[in-house]
């Protein structure tokens, strides 16, 4: 026996035989959630152990609380340019507490629903901290010191990330904000800075300018979401520019001094000189860290990957046999759309399918600024790297007539076309609905529809997703566009 053996043998030997079940879930993600209830909904024996979150980050702290605030933001935008609706707004004020009550609301809402789903299937769910002890064995520590055991047939480990802070001198000891204390702030930040050019720091950094706050953006790359095509990172800047948010691009942060709630200072280094900043908060949007320390995977039989991942294979198998891993956690990517689909090709595989895998699908996203830039498939970046040729369709969003109604004229749209067919091989939008104009246009490329097909549709107007039929009618301006692949 060796000596991870023996102490997960010792573990488990100091209390009562485990309960045996056919599922164990280690953490509470929305992939992982929708594996509990499918799986007790088909009589399966099934247990989640969850140390905070009903249903994980995503209802409780990060994609829907988020997208509330954000709205907030929004609406206050709408009011104060009421003027130009011919509707006079004489003076407002943002009640953050109450904007915090309306994001509570909805997350105690779902919190009852899934707790309410929890019963209708049968699933159990364990408030507790959850560990390895033993291969396929988890130790729950509930909140009054008692101790569950419990041993799965098969178990799912979905423990998620958390917010990365950076080994930046004075930046701990600043105590700043992640998206978790910034969802909860009770009052609009005097000045808050943002370390971050990323989704969650573009979305905040632009909602809470909007709620009043002065708000400065430092980023360490030379573009806003870096990994874009220009004209999205240009677009996106063009409208922080607007909305007076204060950018700082190619920005080393070289130590950090102060409290956040209080009074911060950063000593950023851009060009090769140094620069001072001030503000009253800090919010921290640098990345994610797995959490995969201290549960015991080791005692599993469980392997990380050098950045701290759970090992996975493309049906998302760890090296532990009966033990797998969704979402974040296994390395995918971090939407919990993609977590969803994690949880499909786990269920396939389980219930002996086995023809699902992670390879190869979509990873559509939307960033939630207003407004939103959203994509599925190619970028012109990526086409370019991978020396893939393709044709440009692309309008401006006041080509779109429904844009136009709404006054949100902002953006573009513009799809990427194999050169020599009709098969869609991207698209993306920075402009109003976004995200949903996005989806159209995903369907088709699910569905194999040659680009023409959206083109010739009967489409209702106005609607954004007429806009499909202006965009792909603008066929001759793509040929004129037409792109050759890097290696050419």
């Amino acid at each position: 026996m060796g000596i991870q053996e023996a102490v997960a043998s010792a573990a488990l030997n100091k209390g009562a035989e485990p309960e045996e079940l056919d599922l164990v879930i280690l953490g509470d993600g929305t992939g992982s959630t929708l594996a509990a209830w499918t799986f007790a909904g088909e009589g399966q024996r099934v247990a989640v152990v969850e140390r905070k979150y009903i249903g994980g980050s995503c209802p409780n702290i990060a994609c829907l609380p988020s997208k509330n605030i954000i709205h907030s933001a929004k609406v206050a935008a709408y009011v104060r340019g009421s003027e130009e609706f011919g509707i006079a707004v004489k003076g407002f004020s943002i009640d953050m507490s109450a904007v915090r009550g309306r994001k509570r609301r909805m997350v105690s809402g779902l919190n009852e629903m899934y707790l309410d789903n929890y019963e209708k299937t049968g699933a159990e769910f364990i408030l507790a901290t959850g560990r390895f002890i033993a291969p396929k064995t988890v130790e729950a520590t509930l909140a009054d010191g008692s101790v569950r055991r419990l041993r799965g047939t098969n178990v799912i480990v979905s423990t998620g990330t958390r917010a990365a802070l950076d080994p930046i001198p004075g930046l701990a000891e600043a105590q700043p904000l992640t998206h978790i204390e910034a969802l909860e702030l009770g009052e609009v930040p005097e000045h808050l800075l943002v370390m971050g050019g990323g989704y969650i720091g573009l979305e905040l950094a632009q909602a809470m300018r909007r709620f009043g706050s002065r708000v400065t953006l430092i980023e360490h790359n030379e573009r806003l979401v870096y990994r874009e095509d220009e004209d999205v990172t240009e677009g996106l800047a063009g409208l922080f520019r607007d909305e007076g948010v204060e950018t700082f691009l190619n920005a080393q942060i070289k130590r950090i001094t102060g409290k956040s709630n209080e009074s911060v200072q950063i000593v950023i280094e851009q060009n090769g000189a140094e620069k001072t900043l001030e503000g009253s908060q800090l919010l921290v949007a640098t990345g994610r860290k797995p959490n995969t320390e201290g549960i015991g995977l080791e005692l599993a039989g469980i392997e990380v990957t050098e950045r701290g991942y759970i090992k996975v294979n493309e049906r998302l198998q760890t090296t532990a046999p009966g033990v797998w891993a969704i979402g974040e956690v296994a390395g995918s990517p971090q939407f919990t759309h993609i977590s969803v689909d994690d949880f499909r090709v786990v269920h396939d595989n389980l219930s002996g399918g086995g023809k699902r895998v992670t390879t190869g699908r979509q990873v559509p996203f939307c960033l939630f600024t207003d407004p939103e830039f959203a994509r599925v498939g190619l970028s012109e970046r990526d086409a370019r790297a991978q020396g893939i040729s393709y044709r440009l369709f692309k309008i401006p969003m006041e080509a779109v007539l429904r844009a136009r109604t709404l006054g949100e004229t902002r953006g573009f749209m513009k799809a990427l076309v194999e050169s020599e067919g009709e098969r869609i091989l991207g698209f993306a939008a920075f402009g109003v609905g976004a995200g949903e104009t996005m989806s159209v246009v995903q369907i088709a490329m699910i569905a194999g529809l040659p680009y023409t097909a959206l083109r010739d549709a009967v489409l209702t107007h106005p609607t954004l997703a007429e806009g499909m039929g202006v965009l792909f009618s603008s066929e001759s301006a793509a040929q004129n566009q037409r792109t050759r692949a890097a290696k050419q």
